[in-house]
């Protein structure tokens, strides 16, 4: 008589005790000899196979035995056949269409038919009940611990390409993976450019070597799937909604930010084959127009769209412009060494005088994210006591939350707003005195950034750059005009008795106004990193 073997396990704690897949196959292929049952095929369910995927198994067996005239199906036990009524209706439908189909459970020794005593019907029903009942408490007790973990700061499943899981099972945390978490970085930083369409940063990031923990390249809809994963901010999305994380941050706010803004806008970037270096940036002298630029032969050029009858002509080459912007940028550098000292004085003293207040507003935010957290302890131990309701408590938990989040965004941006501070001063002094040989070494992108910080217009007539500054290099181009003249060493002792003797004042003054005029694409560096390098 053909039949057929389902075996299924539904812990990892089961395969290792015994009741792996193979045991139960073995188990029932030797109850099938010893019956002289013929196994036409063995189906199996594992542990790891999700609610969806179950269930596709179990239609399959299904379909398979009507289609092929299967008279007995072989389980384990109850529990490994059916854990819900809907299946327990299917299986009872299957037997009364047939005397001779049988569905043995060999561990409760229990064979059911269509004739099957009423006491064998009760026991049947009874133990599926039972199995349903464990299924139930075991949901019950999996949605404890997923509740619990959310509330430690994890999730309760593998964290997503850049971080690894660390720890015992139950007890796992989030580490940042240091082989694939600059290949993360660079995926945000080159969508965040504006210059990639998800089609090619996928291709990009598969010759790049990002990789998923089965050594496979990302799918398309899987590099979108990252690219919006909150997880990468420290908030743990989870059945629709976010709670905050404790794992360690690698994508700045900013960005992850900005590259939503690029998934979710109509006009998503298509990639370019040729990403011009001064594209947007130059403007005609005469009629304004924005200089268009055409690839010729290998080079670049330049013109005029002549959309305003405009009368320029020329069509200069891209590495000739480059070649007078590195000329301007030399231009900010100050000769005089005991100036330029001054200069980087000035800058730590401004520093100095910001860093009291800044400490206070930080210590001041800390402590305030502390008594929320106790808020939240205290609301999960009156909700286990049961002496609040679940609405109370998802209310106020989720006030908690949204004051949680809200206070560390505060001081994440504190904190990145004074790592950005000093570097800015950096980046300041720098380009004053390296300006030039800083820009040929950049990349692209960092040439791009550097433009975009230091000029505020640049214009083109026939072929000649001309340009105007923002204000903090405006004011830099004054000093350095000043003290690189003819006549350097008096002006310069002049110029440094004014500077000592205002100090105070305009040095203040000047420091204020350049800050002012951060520019929203600044590169975020590290503390070890040298400018644009």
């Amino acid at each position: 008589m053909k039949s057929t073997i389902l075996c299924r396990v539904s812990s990892k704690e089961q395969e290792e005790t015994g009741y792996s897949l193979p045991a139960q196959e073995e188990l029932l292929t030797k109850y099938a000899l010893k019956r002289d049952l013929n196994v036409c095929k063995v189906f199996s369910i594992s542990e790891s196979a999700s609610g969806q995927k179950q269930r596709a198994i179990f239609d399959e067996m299904m379909s398979y035995i009507r289609q092929n005239n299967v008279k007995v199906l072989i389980v384990e036990k109850v529990d490994r056949l059916t854990r819900n009524f809907k299946d327990m209706v299917m299986i009872d439908e299957w037997l009364e269409k047939d005397a001779e189909r049988q569905v043995h459970l060999v561990k409760d020794s229990l064979i059911m038919h269509k004739n099957s005593r009423s006491q064998e019907k009760l026991n049947w029903g009874i133990r599926v009940l039972f199995a349903k009942n464990q299924i139930d408490n075991l949901s019950e007790e999996v949605k404890k611990g997923q509740a619990q973990k959310l509330k430690d700061g994890w999730l309760p499943t593998e964290p997503p390409s850049g971080y690894i899981s660390s720890g015992d099972k139950g007890r796992k945390i989030y580490l940042i993976d240091k082989q694939t978490a600059p290949l993360v970085r660079e995926m945000f930083q080159l969508y965040g450019s504006g210059m990639y369409s998800l089609k090619k940063l996928t291709e990009t990031m598969k010759e790049k070597g990002l990789r998923n923990k089965n050594d496979n390249p990302h799918q398309r809809s899987r590099i979108h799937t990252l690219l919006s994963n909150p997880f990468y901010i420290g908030k743990n999305r989870w059945n629709g909604l976010e709670y905050q994380g404790k794992q360690e941050l690698f994508i700045d706010g900013d960005l992850f930010n900005k590259v939503q803004l690029i998934l979710k806008s109509k006009t998503t970037p298509k990639y370019r084959k040729h990403v011009y270096l001064f594209s947007g940036f130059i403007h005609c002298r005469e009629c304004s127009g924005t200089i268009t630029w055409e690839l010729q032969k290998g080079t670049a050029y330049g013109h005029c769209n002549h959309y305003r009858n405009c009368s320029q002509k020329l069509w200069p080459k891209e590495y000739e412009i480059e070649s007078q912007i590195q000329t301007i940028l030399d231009k900010l550098a100050i000769k005089n060494r005991r100036i330029v000292d001054w200069v980087r004085k000035a800058l730590k003293e401004y520093h100095k005088d910001h860093i009291e207040a800044r400490t206070v507003s930080h210590e001041a935010l800390s402590g305030e994210i502390e008594r929320i957290e106790r808020r939240m302890d205290n609301l999960y131990e009156d909700k286990l006591d049961e002496r609040i309701t679940q609405d109370f408590y998802d209310r106020k938990f989720k006030q908690y939350s949204d004051e949680l989040e809200k206070t560390k965004n505060q001081l994440d941006v504190q904190t990145d707003d004074n790592k950005q501070y000093y570097q800015l001063g950096l980046n300041f002094y720098e380009i004053s005195q390296k300006g030039g040989g800083i820009y040929k070494k950049a990349k692209k992108e960092q040439k791009r950034s550097l433009i975009k910080l230091v000029f505020k217009e640049l214009w083109l007539d026939e072929g000649v750059l001309t340009y105007r500054y923002n204000k903090a290099f405006e004011i830099l181009s004054g000093i350095a005009v000043e003290l690189n003249s003819s006549k350097v060493a008096q002006k310069a002792k002049r110029t440094e008795k004014i500077f000592e003797q205002s100090e105070k004042v305009d040095t203040r003054r000047q420091m204020d106004i350049f800050y002012a005029q951060r520019p929203v694409l600044l590169p975020r560096l590290d503390s070890n990193q040298q400018p644009f390098d």
